[in-house]
């Protein structure tokens, strides 16, 4: 069993001091009001038992405490900081953090998208940091979610991106039969607090946004063409399910080459999107130098 000790930091904030542990406490940050917001937590329980402590900060390896006026930190610091060695050492809880997870408020509603096969489900929270595409079962292997996902036999692709999940069908399912049930299978993932993607794809997303940031050379004609992609274009396809992403430019034709994920790829609409409408864009504003818009779909 692990050995606690305590050390005292004080605050810049006279009424509040900082209980340091030399282990982790807790996975996330809670903050406590009082002894009936503290159901999850019997460690903040017990604190407020002490009729000096107005509010309780648990998070990573320290407990934070606001006193009430009655007391100075200085006339009972040290006895609080003994108690909590002593509530710790004991192996008692400190945060019951799986029934926190259990009790997320999520909604998720369905948001139909131009690609008839794809539907978009919407969170009411973030629930990754940036675009994850998988095609298959044995491109999910990053994402629980999606590992998930792909065990119900009509999902064919996932795409996901901040605050929403784009499902692609096969054509034997239809969303009438199925949108009720995807809707409430993601809801109630999300609010047991389950992972979406893993840690290590998330580091693996961090280092390729770096890599291409510090290894790719682009000149000033790409640069153009990026920015009007991140501005104009991706909120765009980002609100039918899709995004976007550049891949390169030939100054001799003039070809602009986009990669298509999410609802955007295969989409029957997005020729005419990529002719009519970025194709378009680009020309207006960057004149001779755009011939042509071609697609790859991710």
């Amino acid at each position: 069993m692990k050995e606690y000790n305590i050390t005292i930091v004080p605050t810049n904030n006279p009424k509040i001091i900082k209980l340091e542990a030399n282990h982790f406490l807790v996975k996330g940050n809670y903050e406590y009001k009082n002894i009936d917001e503290a159901k999850n937590s019997p460690l903040a329980q017990q604190l407020f038992y002490l009729p000096f402590v107005k509010t309780v900060y648990i998070a990573s390896n320290f407990v934070a405490l606001e006193r009430f006026d009655i007391v100075e930190w200085e006339d009972v610091k040290d006895e609080v900081a003994q108690q909590l060695v002593e509530y710790l050492n004991a192996g008692e809880p400190v945060v019951n953090e799986e029934d926190v997870k259990k009790k997320q408020p999520i909604t998720v509603y369905a948001e139909v998208t131009p690609n008839p096969a794809v539907m978009k489900f919407v969170s009411n929270k973030k629930i990754v940091p940036s675009t994850y595409e998988f095609k298959n079962i044995d491109e999910a292997k990053e994402s629980p979610l999606a590992m998930e996902l792909f065990h119900l036999p009509f999902v064919k692709e996932v795409f996901m991106d901040e605050n929403y999940v784009s499902v692609t069908k096969y054509e034997v399912a239809d969303w009438e039969e199925i949108n009720m049930q995807l809707r409430e299978f993601i809801r109630d993932y999300l609010a047991d607090g389950k992972d979406v993607v893993t840690a290590e794809a998330i580091q693996k997303s961090k280092e390729t946004v770096e890599q291409n940031k510090a290894g790719t050379d682009y000149d000033d004609t790409s640069l153009q063409i990026i920015d009007i992609l991140e501005e104009y274009v991706k909120p765009a396809v980002a609100g039918d399910g899709g995004n976007i992403l550049f891949q390169s430019y030939e100054e001799e034709s003039g070809t602009v080459s986009v990669i298509l994920q999410g609802a955007c790829s295969g989409c029957p609409s997005s020729t005419f999107t990529l002719k009519n409408g970025i194709e378009t864009m680009l020309k207006n504003m960057m004149g001779e130098k755009i011939k042509e818009v071609v697609a790859l779909n991710g």
